[in-house]
């Protein structure tokens, strides 16, 4: 069954948002494949910071995620994989979403408008990392048509980590 998927809207993030990432990335649920808890809050603010950059720079960054009403609800988006591992010199599209937002289509609405984006700002492909073990995410990546391409295992944590390919944006 398909159901239509919410409006959301995307947009570049700003300083304010650092802290509304910070408040809802501290939920150990949302944080359970990303080290379990928040960063402090100077992490989301030169995160943020980074993103303005990568959006000037690149034409893509990760997004601050809105619902209809205007509430920040998390993020979605693009940059490049940065990081000595895993998919070195692709950009990676990735999300993440307030626990009471889940599985309501957020971030499959917000990701398929992250294609579109990055399909116009001009590349030719994304991947997307995912803990092998987050079925929520591993989701949509298949609502996205994205294919498995290799598995790693993550330096730090030991982790299965999957890469799923989109080609031909």
């Amino acid at each position: 069954m398909n159901r239509a998927l919410p409006a959301v809207r995307l947009r570049v993030p700003t300083h304010e948002d650092a802290h509304a990432w910070h408040r809802i990335f501290d939920d150990p649920e949302v944080m359970e494949f990303h080290g379990g808890k928040a960063a402090d809050l100077s992490v989301y603010e030169e995160l943020t910071a980074r993103q303005r950059r990568h959006d000037a720079q690149l034409g893509y960054c990760l997004w601050t995620l809105l619902d209809a009403s205007g509430q920040v609800i998390g993020f979605t988006g693009a940059q490049p994989w940065e990081r000595d591992w895993g998919p070195a010199g692709e950009t990676e599209i990735g999300w993440r979403l307030a626990r009471e937002h889940w599985g309501k289509g957020y971030v499959t609405a917000a990701a398929r408008e992250t294609v579109e984006r990055v399909t116009a700002a001009g590349l030719k492909g994304v991947v997307a990392m995912v803990d092998a073990r987050n079925a929520r995410s591993i989701a949509v990546t298949r609502r996205l048509g994205m294919r498995l391409a290799e598995t790693f295992m993550t330096p730090v944590s030991r982790r299965e980590a999957h890469c799923y390919r989109l080609d031909h944006l």
